[in-house]
């Protein structure tokens, strides 16, 4: 599972990938700078895991990760294949989620390729051809219904239907994600892998004195996107990467509250991302490590004793579950068991994100 950073050239895509990745993107002052796309395996931050390491002690801590992919920036045209358009939209496509980056602030030494500071604009350009990708796709869908449906497919009617739905929709400039489709027809929208369909966090890229409020480019941002179903978070993109530069996590700390932050906008981003891919974590503590398992929401015990190891999964017998509440309350195993808090769950337990866990298995 893996979210694209995408948006214009010279919107601070690869500046906020450095951030994020602690890698170094080649970042600089004009488009098309990124032409392959960059992938970075990211820690997910999460305090839970510090404080099963006090609780444990464990030899090693290891966190969940997600992926990042830096996709190079979009132009208009890109949908017919302009400013190697094709081969970005070939990489959103590969992508499970967007991380949609706007341009927020205003600084003269920094080229904008439309030469003025627009981020409604500049989203409607990527918003445009994204969903003249998805049109493309749905017409190309619909010439093979259509024969389906002249030899008296039931299901292919059904589908007629909703590409013209989904069709109407576009036309009427609108994402995918933000239709009003009753399940079943959303289980087919899911097929058509399309692009407007995957979950979108905007990230609005501002100066240092508008990374707790915003200013009024976000504003209009927030106005414009207000129902259509994404999230949005505002980030100091270039302050990040100053934060980034100091080694010492007090120094970094002091820089953060002089912005009158309580944490790094990357660490939210990361965060952010993960909940976007629909992922959550369950741990496994012991004194050998503690480490944090990433699993999709709606994931069961042996479903994610298989992510440990497919002997896990198959041979699944029974999971040891203590909620992480309970485990941060009564702070050790002995204890969690003398109040009764330690759950026997079967194979069709629905893990909750945060759960602690062991496996029983037998192959």
């Amino acid at each position: 599972m893996k979210a694209g950073i995408v948006g214009l050239p010279n919107v601070g895509k690869s500046t906020l990938f450095n951030c994020l990745s602690n890698t170094k993107a080649q970042s600089a002052n004009f488009p098309f700078c990124t032409i392959e796309p960059n992938i970075g395996i990211i820690n997910v931050p999460d305090e839970r895991l510090n404080l099963l390491e006090s609780l444990v002690d464990p030899e090693k801590v290891i966190p969940a990760n997600v992926e990042i992919v830096d996709i190079a920036g979009l132009v208009k045209g890109a949908s017919k294949g302009e400013g190697l358009g094709n081969q970005f939209l070939a990489n959103i496509r590969e992508t499970d989620a967007i991380i949609h980056v706007l341009r927020c602030f205003d600084d003269n030494n920094i080229v904008h390729v439309e030469d003025s500071i627009n981020p409604v604009r500049d989203k409607e350009i990527i918003d445009l051809e994204l969903q003249l990708k998805d049109l493309e796709t749905l017409e190309k869908r619909k010439e093979k219904i259509l024969r389906l449906v002249k030899s008296g497919n039931k299901d292919a009617a059904f589908h007629n239907d909703i590409l013209n739905k989904l069709i109407d929709h576009l036309q009427s400039f609108n994402p995918v994600r933000s239709i009003d489709i009753n399940e079943k027809e959303k289980e087919f929208c899911n097929s058509l892998d399309l692009i407007t369909n995957k979950p979108v966090l905007y990230v609005c890229n501002v100066d240092e004195s508008s990374a707790v409020n915003g200013n009024k480019y976000v504003s209009e941002v927030k106005e414009i996107v207000e129902n259509e179903n994404s999230e949005l978070l505002i980030l100091a993109v270039a302050s990040e990467a100053d934060i980034n530069e100091f080694d010492n996590y007090q120094d970094r700390k002091v820089f953060l509250q002089d912005m009158g932050l309580d944490e790094a906008g990357s660490s939210k981003l990361i965060r952010k991302s993960y909940e976007l891919l629909n992922l959550q974590t369950y741990f496994t503590a012991g004194k050998k490590e503690v480490k944090a398992w990433t699993i999709k929401k709606g994931t069961t015990a042996p479903q994610a004793a298989g992510v440990i190891h497919t002997d896990f999964e198959k041979g699944f017998i029974r999971a040891e579950v203590i909620s992480f509440r309970d485990y941060a309350e009564y702070k050790n195993e002995i204890k969690i068991k003398e109040a009764g808090k330690l759950k026997i769950e079967g194979k069709d337990y629905i893990v909750n994100d945060g759960d602690v866990m062991h496996f029983r298995f037998n192959v």
